[in-house]
């Protein structure tokens, strides 16, 4: 599985070797990432959630096509060290941000 626009374009992703964590295809990215470019007028600036988060594919395509910050939300331990190690691989530290929550209870942002 491999990063499919901007800057991170082409490499690869960790993936699992468990049945349980399903990576969102290339072609589906590809399809959700056009759609929202065209909606949003791009990503640049943007911040994003990536909610069921898995590998993080989603946030990391999202920072790679120019996103400033990411939110993953992941709740199992094996998604959440693969989600680790594609941040540490991509070197993006500095723009994530990881909640180890159930998507379906997340507590009420503030105002």
């Amino acid at each position: 599985m491999r990063i499919i626009g901007g800057k991170f374009r082409g490499r690869k992703l960790k993936t699992p070797g468990a049945k349980d964590i399903r990576p969102t295809t290339g072609r589906l990215r590809e399809s959700i990432f056009s759609a929202l470019d065209y909606r949003i007028g791009g990503f640049h600036g943007k911040r994003i959630a990536d909610i069921f988060s898995g590998t993080g594919a989603l946030g990391l395509e999202a920072l790679s096509r120019g996103a400033a910050r990411a939110t993953w939300v992941e709740k199992h331990s094996p998604g959440l060290s693969i989600l680790k190690e594609n941040i540490s691989l991509f070197e993006v530290e500095d723009q994530a941000k990881i909640l180890r929550a159930d998507a379906r209870n997340l507590p009420k942002a503030d105002k």
